[in-house]
């Protein structure tokens, strides 16, 4: 059997996950024939690595002749992994060669590219994958497991609080996500994420959405509070590096020195940039209402200054409620350690029925980056033949790729015309995804004894 042949565009620090799995966990049915980005110095680093690391020597392309490495190497994948809001540039570009695509989340950043994604891709007919990496998580799919087996019903409304910390979420402040114009700002990049694991969760996709948002803490305003009044606009050499805690030294981590600051002579940009720096224009904490096409509606905050990592959501349903506690690991992107690990510890899901006793769920567990998700999800994305048939349907395509973002994108509207906003009215013809089925609307409900009185 002939190994299905990749290439990878964009070499950040979200692309070793993929690009390993492809030359090493699934090198029996996959090719990585070439790699390519826009720096010139990471790329070159990354071919040096699969090198000496692998033994393999692969073609680099630089980010302009993207077209030519198709037509050299004839991949049957394109795996992006660029900054988000190039990624439309090369999912399309991928399916109008006749490749299909595999895109890290954000599938993109605002409505016009999402509008070309759906269009290229229903014109193409290729196959285009979004790594919702959180859906395969064994706590989250246990999660939708309780939600389909009727546990608490029909859900009818959902509270969900995510807090980004002051390492993990600061670290947004300072890379090139600090601004909307590449991220779509955490409404879009970071809570893509959420807004999936709902619209998933539910089996339902939203409707409308009303939210406000402001940047109160990262901020020069905050950074006098603290004392630090002769800041630098970067790490490197700031004065007021021994007293800040926000401080990060590029030159210090092997993963952040290799990937970023030997190579920022290629392409000027600046990995340690300071998170108190009036260039932001990103929001860092957000609160969002959504209602859902069947009916359920949502409230949800984002945080990114907590003094803990996680989530805490809560499903309240015709027969009681569900609440999941999550705690995850401190992290920095890139530094070489593992991306949303759980805290066992701080990880629950506990079910309150109508009139009975509450009591908590022994918890599914798995180990890897974003609660286990990770490597589960590889499995199903580069060797789909040897797992088992996933009743959960957590594949995600572009269709589940619309939905996740544009929740964010219609916040970010709302944000700034202080209105709700209808998805019907920023993307046409996206498609249901295919989600599994839930209990139905109008089954019965079996009341139990009324308690006796004491």
């Amino acid at each position: 059997m002939s190994k299905k042949k990749y290439v990878q565009v964009g070499l950040g620090g979200r692309h070793e996950m993929f690009r390993n799995a492809v030359i090493r966990d699934f090198k029996d049915k996959c090719q990585m024939v070439a790699l390519c980005d826009i720096n010139e110095g990471r790329l070159n680093l990354d071919l040096k690595k699969v090198k000496e690391q692998d033994g393999l020597t692969l073609k680099g392309y630089l980010a302009k002749d993207f077209d030519k490495m198709i037509k050299e190497q004839k991949p049957d994948t394109v795996i992006v992994t660029t900054k988000d809001c190039h990624h439309d540039e090369y999912i399309c570009r991928a399916m109008e060669l006749g490749c299909n695509a595999i895109t890290e989340k954000p599938m993109t950043t605002d409505e016009k590219k999402c509008q070309k994604i759906i269009d290229t891709q229903k014109k193409t007919g290729k196959k285009c994958t979004v790594t919702f990496n959180y859906r395969y998580s064994p706590p989250r799919s246990q999660i939708k497991e309780l939600l389909m087996s009727g546990v608490i019903g029909n859900v009818l409304s959902v509270d969900f609080h995510w807090m980004l910390n002051t390492s993990h979420g600061a670290d947004y402040f300072r890379r090139w996500h600090r601004n909307k114009v590449n991220s779509g700002g955490l409404m879009v990049h970071k809570a893509t994420h959420h807004f999936d694991l709902v619209n998933w969760w539910l089996s339902s996709v939203p409707e409308m959405v009303y939210a406000c948002g402001q940047r109160k803490f990262y901020t020069p305003e905050t950074a006098k509070r603290y004392g630090l009044k002769k800041r630098g606009e970067r790490c490197s050499k700031c004065p007021e590096a021994s007293k800040c805690n926000f401080h990060i030294s590029l030159k210090d981590n092997v993963h952040l020195k290799s990937f970023y600051l030997d190579n920022e002579k290629y392409d000027g940009y600046l990995r340690d940039r300071c998170v108190f720096s009036d260039q932001i224009d990103i929001e860092d904490s957000m609160n969002v209402i959504i209602a859902y096409e069947n009916g359920v509606k949502m409230t949800y905050s984002l945080n990114a200054f907590s003094p803990w990592e996680g989530f805490m959501i809560s499903f309240n349903g015709t027969k009681g409620r569900i609440e999941h506690m999550c705690q995850e690991t401190v992290y920095i992107n890139a530094d070489g350690s593992i991306p949303g690990a759980l805290k066992k510890e701080g990880t629950w899901t506990k079910i309150f029925p109508h009139w009975k006793p509450a009591y908590t769920v022994d918890l599914w567990t798995g180990t890897g980056g974003h609660g286990g998700g990770d490597p589960v999800m590889l499995g199903y994305i580069f060797d789909p033949k040897n797992q088992k048939v996933d009743k959960y349907k957590r594949a995600a395509d572009q269709r589940s790729g619309a939905y996740s973002i544009l929740s964010g994108v219609a916040a970010n509207i709302s944000m700034k015309k202080n209105k709700p906003i209808f998805i019907k009215d920023l993307v046409k013809g996206i498609g249901m995804p295919d989600y599994p089925k839930m209990p139905g609307e109008n089954e019965p409900i079996k009341m139990p004894p009324k308690p006796k009185d004491k």
